[in-house]
């Protein structure tokens, strides 16, 4: 349904692979092709061949950009099994074309360097012509004849680089936060493509302040003057990321450079509101620059805003990151605000010196920061206004529409809420103290778990518990979805009604989602001999989960304090019929690539039960890969012509912002920037029914979350 065409690379800067990522590039099942699997990410892509082919290592370096394995084998032809784009340069790197959905390129003798945009990042080599056909279903890639062919990749995993060590003041931050733009592998607009972006270095508290002697801030001649307050420094951290800019103190908030030009950062919209506005027009820009660079594609949003604004981007791109700056904050930022896409991530951070260990994670995410001014409230007001007026509206026992609790008397949990004011971003996430409603729990553990993740061989592993036969319903429903894409591997394992030990046994496991139907309360997990509380055990096997169960958050908790990266919990009791709908839709949209973080947002926009669930540590977090790069759904309007079809994407952890998509429709030839609703198409009837054929994702018709694999046009007339 969609061609990722984003995240490449820059000639002159970039990371050389790190040997922690183990990626490998093995023979195919059968021996006709190579599968190429990132174990960490747990993504995998093949390229299919006419016969067998014995695959042998190969130098990585033998690619113009960097790769972590490769290997090479004799064939006359490749086949992809989805539709890619494909970005073709000569062996100087210097880009001779891109090809997308439904077209064909020829490209006489030559030696060729081939980008595929494919879920891991991967490349060919070929000495010889090459064609280059793309239909809707798969890209072929045919050579005259049998000849060598290399084929190299590499992991978007990233990792910090080094800690650096700073006491609580705000002057020690400041230090701090100048060096997270030390990751950054280019200075240019390039740096807007996620892969661009290393991950900040790390920060941990100390007495005295430390870092390695090596690491330096580049030199962008951009500085950020702030009030020396935990608040000013911790909402500027994803900013002074982006802009590799040097934070000092200054009396009132502002951006100057080397040139003497100066922003005042306290405008009209305060603070928070002008360093959101800055950080959003300045990446945005890039991303309209950029276009002079290294991939010169027809981008949506460089036709949007050329003529209604005084830049050349042709001169800018050659210009230092200090004067592009100059003259992206010379424009109004009214002149470009509607064309900014959805921001992914809004992070709200509590303006405390332990929070500090936080900011490499936030600017990692170019999260917009805001800080909370009210202080975490008692829960019975919070509780009853959020969550339990949902709940205490419905019957304790209804025809097949139980509680999921052990206690129908249970007092409510004893816990702080807080609730975040409400942005514009797709996502929200809570750093502090307090259980947040309408947000997602970060952790600075899961993130830590996010980070060291062990590769994993083999199938991606999902384990289903269902502890009480009453709830068999869900266990049945998501048993079917978990596993259902013919084009990627599942291992799937159902248990029921397990013992303590065997309880214990599952979630020490090491598998990559798992599914927990039955029984929670104060005590932990309910099992066939007994109750088992996750704060007894020491490590677990899972990176994400859900609990499905009654006030599962504080056992949640403890599964990522254990080791587990991401997971999604209840608040409260929560009725079995939703609880059920709740699980489906969730494993549906797991099985599906979303980031878990955005999956719920969808349940809650489709069930108001879903208000009742919260998600914990890194939301970002993907238990499966999508058929393209990034996960994406559709809101469907019927008019009196045909279809107004909203398409909307979804970066995860993966992928963040900055790549690009090209919907995979007719006469649709531009690119767009890939988060939230990237346009609206008017489809006719039949054109309509062959997007939807494409691709089996979620839509939004007359209000209601369907699937288009189920959803019958005819339906609506």
């Amino acid at each position: 349904m969609m061609e990722p065409s984003g995240n490449p690379e820059s000639h002159s800067s970039f990371d050389a692979p790190g040997s922690y990522l183990e990626l490998s590039i093995d023979e195919a099942p059968g021996g006709e092709g190579v599968v190429v699997t990132d174990p960490i990410e747990r993504h995998q892509f093949e390229l299919s061949t006419p016969g067998p082919v014995a695959p042998e290592p190969a130098d990585p370096a033998a690619f113009t950009f960097p790769a972590d394995a490769a290997v090479q084998f004799r064939t006359d032809r490749l086949d992809l099994q989805t539709v890619v784009s494909v970005c073709v340069r000569d062996e100087a790197g210097q880009m001779l074309g891109q090809t997308d959905h439904f077209a064909t390129e020829s490209f006489p003798d030559g030696t060729y360097g081939i980008e595929l945009f494919a879920p891991v990042k991967t490349y060919v080599r070929v000495d010889g012509p090459v064609t280059i056909r793309s239909n809707d279903a798969r890209t072929t890639l045919s050579f005259d004849e049998t000849v060598d062919v290399l084929v190299g990749a590499r992991s978007h995993h990233k990792r910090p680089a080094a800690t650096i060590t700073t006491p609580d003041d705000p002057h020690s931050i400041m230090r701090a936060v100048s060096l997270l733009g030390s990751a950054l592998k280019t200075t240019t607009p390039e740096r807007s493509y996620p892969t661009l972006r290393g991950h900040p270095p790390l920060v941990e508290r100390g007495e005295r302040f430390s870092a390695p002697p090596a690491m330096a801030a580049p030199e962008t001649g951009v500085t950020l003057e702030l009030p020396p307050t935990h608040r000013h420094v911790y909402v500027a951290a994803p900013l002074a990321y982006y802009l590799g800019a040097t934070v000092v103190e200054g009396e009132t908030p502002r951006l100057r450079t080397e040139n003497g030009f100066t922003y005042e950062l306290d405008g009209p919209a305060g603070y928070e509101r002008t360093v959101e506005r800055v950080l959003k027009q300045t990446f945005f820009l890039d991303c309209v620059t950029r276009t002079e660079g290294y991939y010169q594609v027809d981008l949506h949003e460089r036709r949007a805003v050329e003529g209604h604004v005084d830049l050349d981007f042709a001169d800018l791109y050659d210009r230092s990151l200090a004067e592009q700056v100059e003259a992206y904050l010379g424009v109004p930022y009214d002149d470009v605000a509607e064309h900014v896409p959805e921001w992914k991530l809004t992070t709200h951070v509590t303006p405390t010196p332990s929070n500090v260990e936080l900011l490499p994670f936030v600017a990692n995410d170019l999260a917009i920061v805001r800080t909370p001014r009210a202080k975490p409230t008692a829960s019975s007001a919070t509780q009853a206004a959020s969550v339990g007026e949902f709940l205490r509206s419905t019957p304790r026992v209804t025809d097949g529409g139980f509680v999921r609790s052990a206690s129908q008397t249970s007092p409510l949990p004893d816990r702080t809420y807080v609730q975040p004011e409400k942005t514009d971003s797709l996502e929200q996430a809570w750093v502090g103290q307090g259980t947040p409603i309408g947000a997602s729990k970060a952790s600075l553990q899961a993130y830590h778990n996010r980070l060291y993740r062990s590769p994993t061989e083999g199938e991606i592993s999902i384990t289903v518990v269902c502890n009480d036969p009453k709830m068999a319903a869900e266990r049945d429903d998501v048993e079917s979805v978990y596993g259902s894409r013919e084009k990627l591997p599942f291992d799937v394992r159902v248990a029921y009604e397990l013992t303590r030990e065997e309880l214990r046994d599952a979630l020490a496991t090491d598998v990559d989602f798992f599914h927990y139907i039955g029984h929670i309360d104060d005590y932990g997990f309910h099992c066939s001999d007994g109750t088992l509380d996750a704060s007894t055990l020491s490590d677990v096997g899972m990176d994400a989960f859900l609990l499905n169960a009654c006030r599962s958050y504080e056992q949640g908790m403890h599964l990522v304090d254990a080791g587990a990266i991401a997971g999604v919990v209840t608040l409260d009791d929560v009725v079995n019929s939703s609880a059920v709908d709740v699980g489906s839709m969730l494993a549906r949209l797991l099985n599906g690539g979303f980031p878990i973080r955005s999956a719920l947002e969808l349940v809650r926009g489709e069930n108001a039960a879903g208000d009742n669930y919260i998600v914990l540590g890194d939301g970002g977090l993907s238990v499966a890969q999508s058929s393209g790069v990034y996960a994406n759904m559709c809101r469907i309007e019927q008019t009196s012509e045909g279809f107004d079809v909203e398409y909307n994407i979804y970066p995860s952890s993966y992928v963040g912002m900055g790549g690009l998509v090209k919907p995979m429709l007719p006469e649709i030839n531009k690119h767009y920037l890939g988060s939230g609703a990237v346009d609206v198409f008017s489809l006719s009837t039949e054109e309509l029914n062959s997007f939807l054929e494409l691709e089996n994702i979620p839509v939004l018709v007359e209000g209601k979350l369907r699937w288009s694999d189920a959803f019958d046009t005819d339906s609506l007339r």
